[in-house]
């Protein structure tokens, strides 16, 4: 998964599925030569309740606190960049792709 870390903001680059069965985060795709995490959720695309689905999710896999994610690029669209206002490590990262 491609991501970058700037001090304690963490940014990550994510493809979202909306309408989906389950929450979940389901992998890794390539795209424009860039590895994005694919994240599913339940969420309609409609008035911003993916993207706060998107934010939930992350942040319980992560163990963070929802108000430290934010939709950087993206607001309207399936690819997104998310950053994350919070000190993480490769670890914790890596944590999301075994969730």
């Amino acid at each position: 998964m491609d991501w970058v870390q700037t001090g304690e903001v963490t940014k990550i680059f994510v493809k979202v599925t909306p309408n989906a069965k389950l929450n979940k985060i389901d992998g890794l795709i390539t795209m424009e030569n860039q590895e994005r995490l694919i994240i599913r959720v339940q969420a309609p695309p409609d008035k911003g309740k993916a993207n706060k689905a998107v934010c939930a999710l992350l942040a319980k896999t992560l163990g963070v606190p929802k108000s430290t994610l934010k939709i950087l690029t993206g607001e309207k669209s399936q690819i997104k960049t998310v950053t994350i206002d919070y000190p993480l490590n490769e670890t914790d990262l890596t944590a999301l792709l075994a969730s």
